[in-house]
């Protein structure tokens, strides 16, 4: 599994669609998402985008938002959950002159969340990429692993180990699983995950890696809600170690603080949720004090990207952000 920073082909993500999800409409989350695929898109010069939607009427109108981005978006007609593309799609991995896929079990995050489509899509993904790969036996989200391209992988005890979804696997056999599927040396857990995090503790909402040996968690204030979880992210990455046995270098951006619905939910609201893109690296922005403080510190951790500053808090409503919702395509390496 290579890095998120390696060359990209395409990207896959979706058009929201299901009501039951939206609990506050569907209007602002589909314009922040059409808003992030122009930003990845960059004007032709980051990668392209493969959407999929329901129906022409779907296209129809991801196009209007879209405007002359359109151009680099290839459309899919099919039946899907959501917008998850991130858990719902296939894991892309790679060896010199080749990308294949590795595609595994989906529960619907442990059960919680059915929806018609979702278990086929990542086959599905699969025959439109004309990507061959290997189907594993045990569920697994891509949101729930984050790799180093140096032989580490970050993912968490509450998601693989706790829940529904693997019962009867303990650590060291989903060590092996992971190892084995994903091509990495060694599996870093941390402990817990956000508040109301419907995923049950996805890496992708706590702790990222920037470089090779580098992750970049969150630093909470005093009165944060998920100050104690944090805390433990911070402690737990500066006490892992790479394969190679070297400590890992860890960077910090502010949290957030409390992210509240439209009922005065805490919502897991996370500056981690970027998706590193071509050209761009897209950052989620929440309409509050921490924001430009947490761009500024992601954007040093790329200096050759562009970060674009998109407000994410119509999508967390749903349930997850701007990297839940996308699943890229790398480039396939050169031959040895």
């Amino acid at each position: 599994m290579p890095p998120e920073w390696a060359s990209h082909d395409a990207v896959w993500t979706a058009w929201p669609h299901d009501t039951e999800q939206w609990a506050e409409g569907l209007a602002a989350p589909r314009r922040a998402l059409m808003e992030m695929c122009a930003a990845i898109i960059d004007g032709g010069r980051g990668e392209s985008v493969r959407l999929f939607v329901r129906h022409a009427e779907d296209e129809n109108a991801a196009r209007a938002l879209l405007g002359a981005a359109a151009n680099q978006v290839t459309f899919h007609y099919a039946t899907y959950g959501d917008v998850w593309l991130r858990d719902t799609g296939p894991i892309f991995v790679t060896r010199p002159g080749e990308v294949a896929a590795a595609r595994f079990r989906f529960d619907g995050w442990g059960g919680k969340y059915l929806m018609a489509g979702d278990a086929a899509l990542s086959a599905h993904v699969m025959a439109l990429a004309k990507i061959g790969g290997a189907a594993f036996d045990f569920v697994l989200e891509g949101g729930a692993v984050e790799v180093d391209g140096a032989g580490a992988l970050l993912t968490t005890k509450q998601c693989l180990l706790g829940g529904k979804r693997n019962p009867g696997l303990d650590q060291r056999a989903l060590d092996a699983r992971l190892r084995w599927a994903l091509g990495v040396d060694d599996v870093i857990w941390l402990d817990q995950g956000l508040q109301n995090d419907h995923t049950d503790g996805h890496i992708d909402t706590i702790a990222r890696f920037v470089a090779p040996g580098v992750a970049v968690c969150m630093e909470p204030r005093s009165d944060d809600p998920n100050r104690e979880a944090m805390l433990g992210i911070l402690r737990d990455l500066r006490a892992a170690r790479t394969a190679s046995g070297a400590q890992l270098e860890v960077l910090t951006v502010p949290s957030p603080g409390a992210v509240l619905d439209a009922a005065g939910n805490v919502m897991p609201a996370s500056y981690m949720n970027f998706y590193i893109a071509n050209s761009v690296v897209v950052v989620p922005t929440y309409q509050v004090t921490a924001d430009d403080a947490a761009v500024k510190a992601i954007a040093t951790m790329f200096p050759n990207h562009r970060t674009v500053p998109v407000d994410c808090k119509p999508v967390v409503v749903g349930g997850g952000g701007f990297h839940c919702c996308t699943q890229q395509q790398p480039a396939i390496p050169p031959a040895s």
